[in-house]
């Protein structure tokens, strides 16, 4: 065998072990050319002569192939799987002075889906001891609303973020206006006064439009009485590639026209920038070392890196993440809002949407959702969330610190006949692995109040109570001690004394309303206590009312 037959058969054995014993020809071809690259003059050769070797190695058998390469030292790699990459990866660059910006639109109070972007850059900032920036994208009157200015904060304060700096882009219109004059000024942009319609097609022709050939002092005339114009009538746009093989990206609009009083300006200004001019203006005004955003904004990125080479600026660097799919959660600002004016929804805290508030009021503990993003990470991949998954998170945080409660809904009175025990104090832990926050006291005489659905016939015990037998309507005393209650396999079921109880009304998370009496311990609570309603689930504390306690429902 020589030596250019010794290569083929260490590839062709190599082959075989990978795929049970059967080598394939151009499968062998295909790894001696791509591993052994000063053989790829002599293809010809070795493509018949593959088919020769190749017959032979499948002709041994699985033994004699292993022997043939542990003779000839043809050892199988063998690939670990990669680990599942979690959590949230290192910055790239440096992180030296590192700004980054949570950059909302105040269309509405924050969601879950802003917590994608708001979580990470608080969690690099904290890392690095760097600078948060909160900025207001105010530059489209028709998607603000009034109160999401103070809203969003607020938001972010319940997720334990406090940003270094506010800053709102409708107070930093002249600032646009100063940068668009020197793009013009530059040459890098151009007035124009085209029709979409025409500019379109010649876009997608990659034919520039006859205002592209503007004269700077032909595009500085027309800037200055912009303001004059209709709404429509010209544009500036930033010159890019007009032949891009994206043609969203040619030529694209920095600054149109818009007749809508805005909520902070009122009518003081008609030009208004586009998001991609005052996002990049702005991310290099501010100092903006890492702008996190979608994988959706790849092309925005694109179109403000034009900016920045026109400017001659640094451009910062941009990470990208995958899209957060939100499984059976209700997220939509728009929708919220109309809900809320037609009365499907009681308002930005309804148990049925995504909003921060709205999980808040649940008591879903704001470290879930935190750590579910850090979890996430920003990577490229797409990443799912679920109801499921903040329960999961949730219940692990809770679990320590809610006390436990007895509540039974539409509670039915019953008199446990035969009961000659009179009146006991009976004490319960307020948390079985907390016995150091005391006991709750429920006074029992004979008599209790049950949820309907545990009165079936059998023998029942009423927890830390007596055990009792029901037979239809009749409820008669059957023993005492927890030892009888197992001997005979009896059901455990809560109650609510008689003497000592308080009206409770629980809001589900679907809205609909769970009425009955809890023990009278509830009474201790304060407004936003969390509670576990045993055997119903986790509550927060909502409001105390003289003859009623309302709780909102988290979770099992």
């Amino acid at each position: 065998m020589n030596d250019l037959e010794e290569i083929v058969y260490k590839h062709a054995l190599l082959n075989a072990a990978k795929h049970k014993g059967s080598a394939n020809p151009g499968a062998v071809m295909g790894s001696i050319m791509a591993n052994e690259p000063e053989l790829r003059s002599k293809a010809k050769e070795i493509g018949p002569l593959s088919g020769k070797i190749v017959a032979k190695v499948n002709a041994l058998s699985p033994e004699e192939q292993a022997s043939e390469m542990e003779k000839y030292g043809v050892e199988v790699e063998t690939k670990k799987p990669k680990a599942k990459e979690k959590g949230l990866q290192e910055l790239p660059g440096s992180h030296e002075n590192i700004v980054l910006r949570f950059a909302p639109n105040p269309s509405g109070p924050l969601h879950i889906g802003h917590s994608r972007a708001a979580v990470p850059n608080a969690e690099y900032v904290k890392r690095h001891n760097g600078k948060l920036i909160l900025r207001i994208e105010d530059t489209d009157p028709k998607r603000v609303f009034e109160p999401a200015y103070e809203m969003i904060p607020e938001d972010l304060k319940w997720l334990g973020i406090e940003p270094d700096e506010i800053i709102y882009q409708s107070d930093r219109f002249e600032i646009y206006y100063d940068y668009a004059r020197q793009l013009i000024e530059k040459g890098a942009a151009y007035m124009c006064t085209c029709d979409g319609a025409t500019f379109k097609e010649l876009k997608d022709n990659c034919k520039p439009c006859p205002c592209r050939d503007n004269t700077v002092e032909e595009n500085l005339a027309l800037w200055d009485k912009f303001d004059t114009m209709e709404a429509g009538e010209a544009v500036l746009r930033v010159k890019t590639d007009i032949a891009h093989k994206n043609p969203a990206i040619r030529d694209w609009v920095a600054m149109r026209l818009v007749d809508e009083a805005h909520p902070r300006l009122g009518t003081k200004y008609r030009i208004y920038p586009m998001m991609n001019f005052s996002v990049a203006l702005d991310d290099y005004l501010m100092g903006l070392t890492h702008v996190l955003r979608g994988k959706d904004h790849l092309a925005n990125t694109e179109k403000q890196k034009y900016l920045y080479d026109h400017m001659g600026w640094d451009v910062p660097e941009y990470i990208h993440y995958g899209r957060l799919k939100m499984e059976d959660i209700a997220l939509s600002t728009s929708k919220a809002k109309e809900g809320i004016e037609n009365g499907t929804y009681s308002g930005w805290d309804d148990p049925r949407l995504g909003t921060l508030r709205a999980i808040a009021r649940r008591g879903i503990n704001p470290k879930a959702i935190y750590d579910l993003i850090i979890e996430i990470g920003v990577k490229m991949a797409d990443s799912a969330l679920s109801w499921k998954k903040i329960y999961g998170l949730n219940r692990s945080l809770l679990e320590p610190i809610a006390n436990r409660y007895f509540f039974c809904e539409n509670p039915q009175l019953i008199e446990v006949e035969g009961y000659d025990g009179g009146k006991i104090d009976i004490e319960r832990p307020l948390h079985a692995d907390h016995m150091d926050r005391g006991n709750r006291i429920l006074p029992f005489d004979g008599s209790a109040y049950l949820d309907p659905n545990d009165i079936n016939n059998g023998i029942a015990r009423l927890m830390d109570a007596v055990n009792v037998e029901i037979v239809d309507d009749k409820i008669s005393y059957h023993s005492s001690s927890f030892e009888d209650a197992r001997d005979v396999k009896a059901k455990i079921i809560h109650w609510v004394p008689v003497e000592d109880n308080v009206n409770v009304k629980i809001v589900m998370d679907d809205a609909s309303v769970k009425t009955g009496l809890g023990e009278g311990a509830l009474r201790d609570l304060n407004v936003g206590d969390i509670v576990q309603f045993e055997r119903v689930g986790f509550a927060r504390l909502d409001e105390i009312k003289d003859d009623e306690i309302i709780f909102y429902y988290a979770h099992k």
